[in-house]
């Protein structure tokens, strides 16, 4: 390799950008423009870096297929970065294969980790869990090792499990100390002070209180009947019943446990069952018919009790009762979650990311923007949308898809 070139990408490995720079700043060939696309990155000039990527991709002839497969690595980084979620899984995997048959073992186990970020971003866990489980970390780089650590972080802290979440916690830290990278040292760190920070709310006979992850972990393992807006699902420690599909029958659950032990009154679960602002004997009938619904439905885990006002839940072994609830509660709840991470978002990457419509996503994120929650950047395909509420938590311990997603 050019001896400048040589320099440049050791100064790059060791964090130092600017001196690369200088190395390479005036230079137009393939391994000059991916370099400066690396170096830009390292900088945060992520659309910048794209550009460059793409250039030293295309300037790369057919032949030099190993130099190919490291630049289609980068611009997928970069694209991640960017949250553009719809990547070539293709073009990455078949990078990979060309750099594990060359033998550059540290950048083929980089690929699977991209492809395990890629799979979490996208918010499929099991596939993620399932790659991330096959990579060789021991052939990866130190800084590979590190953030494949941040990766199971995050999947751990997803399935609430926090002695596997601070354990590969202190995985990343060792293996990023190594790496001596000054961004990657701070995705640890900010990694660590979520860890620290609240990511629910819990409710109990009208007392609200703010819980970490060990706390939230702590209260589904316990025998209290849990309503969880997150899921929505309503449990105990011996069983669970699952109301995501069915809006109706879990607005009335969560109406139910606000005003445990005490009863709800038929207007405040009217109201916030079917949205009526008056209450007429049409939504009284059906009321009834929803309450039998439900009776049926939180069969193993609790009885109905219609009272003088309205209807109270009675556990059959829990003696309380807990709603577990996002950090900011409402309608577009997940939307506000997934931009918390300070990054602009296009309203597609929200779409899969979360699993829903496109054309839903584009209404959660104009009634945001209409509360000064969010702002748009850019204009048509271009548009990013970034949170004015960035909160620094990892979207990963805020999203509404935990312990079972796939």
């Amino acid at each position: 390799m050019d001896p400048a070139l040589l320099t440049a990408a050791r100064a790059l490995a060791s964090g130092d950008v600017l001196s690369a720079l200088r190395l390479v700043s005036l230079r137009d060939d393939a391994p000059a423009l991916a370099l400066r696309g690396v170096a830009m990155a390292q900088l945060g000039e992520l659309d910048r870096a794209k550009q460059l990527l793409q250039r030293a991709r295309k300037a790369f002839k057919p032949r030099e297929s190993l130099p190919r497969a490291r630049v289609v690595l980068a611009e997928t980084e970069v694209a991640l970065a960017l949250r553009e979620l719809s990547v070539s899984t293709r073009a990455l995997v078949q990078a990979g294969e060309v750099l594990r048959a060359a033998g550059d073992a540290h950048n083929a186990v980089f690929a699977g980790v991209l492809e395990v970020q890629q799979l979490l971003l996208s918010g499929k866990l099991r596939e993620a869990e399932a790659r991330l489980d096959q990579l060789e970390l021991a052939r990866g780089s130190a800084a590979t090792v590190a953030r494949a650590a941040l990766l199971r972080f995050e999947l751990a802290a997803r399935r609430l499990d926090s002695k596997q979440a601070e354990a590969a916690l202190q995985r990343a830290a060792k293996a990023a100390s190594r790496a001596k990278i000054p961004s990657l040292l701070r995705e640890v760190e900010a990694s660590t002070a979520a860890l620290a920070r609240p990511l629910a709310r819990g409710a109990v006979a009208g007392q609200d209180a703010p819980l970490r992850l060990h706390e939230v972990e702590r209260l589904l393992s316990s025998s209290t009947l849990v309503v969880d807006a997150f899921k929505r699902r309503i449990r105990d420690v011996q069983h669970s019943v699952t109301l995501a599909r069915r809006p109706v029958l879990f607005a009335l659950a969560r109406t139910l446990a606000e005003a445990f032990p005490a009863d709800a009154t038929r207007e405040a679960l009217i109201q916030q069952a079917f949205g009526a602002a008056r209450v007429n004997a049409s939504h009284r009938a059906r009321l009834r018919v929803e309450m039998a619904r439900l009776r049926q439905a939180l069969a193993g885990l609790s009885e109905i009790e219609a009272t003088a006002r309205g209807f109270m839940l009675l556990p059959r072994t829990a003696r309380e009762v807990a709603l577990l609830l996002p950090l900011v509660d409402g309608e577009h709840a997940a939307v506000s979650a997934l931009l918390a991470d300070g990054r602009a978002w296009s309203s597609s990457s929200v779409a899969l990311a979360l699993g829903v419509s496109q054309r839903s996503v584009q209404r959660a994120l104009l009634v945001l923007q209409a509360q000064g929650k969010l702002r748009a950047l850019g204009k048509a395909r271009a548009q990013r949308w970034l949170s004015t509420e960035f909160s620094g938590f990892a979207p990963s311990l805020l999203l509404p898809s935990w312990a079972d997603s796939s």
